[in-house]
């Protein structure tokens, strides 16, 4: 059974960095699609970051230049790497798999997987 696990979520201050990990089990990494999303108290899902199945990745233009995904398929773990964090970089990241759709506007498909998140606080 596909199961996604988050965690390095904390609290920091602006410019700090913070690096998220995502343990993933029940698929191999070179058949499915993986992302970072993110829901702050009042607004609506964000997606971060996706990376595909070929290694392609898509950023949010928010995050563009600061945050850097990978993958570390040994360890079929995900990573979000986060520098110069922003007081709105503030939210719940939750990760995401797909063996066949997976976008950073919409999420996963109908065969997709969500982890429970971990949140990220930062402070001016």
């Amino acid at each position: 059974q596909v199961q996604l696990v988050e965690s390095g979520g904390g609290s920091v201050q602006a410019g700090g960095s913070l690096r998220l990990s995502c343990v993933a089990s029940g698929f191999t990494f070179t058949t499915i699609a993986m992302g970072w999303f993110r829901q702050a108290p009042g607004k609506e899902r964000e997606g971060v970051a996706i990376i595909d199945s070929d290694g392609t990745t898509s950023y949010a233009e928010s995050v563009k230049g600061r945050f850097t995904i990978d993958v570390d398929s040994a360890k079929n773990t995900l990573y979000l790497q986060m520098n110069s964090l922003e007081p709105e970089d503030t939210a719940m990241y939750s990760c995401a798999a797909d063996p066949l759709v997976l976008g950073l506007r919409t999420g996963p498909g109908p065969l997709g997987y969500w982890g429970h998140g971990t949140q990220v606080t930062v402070s001016s």
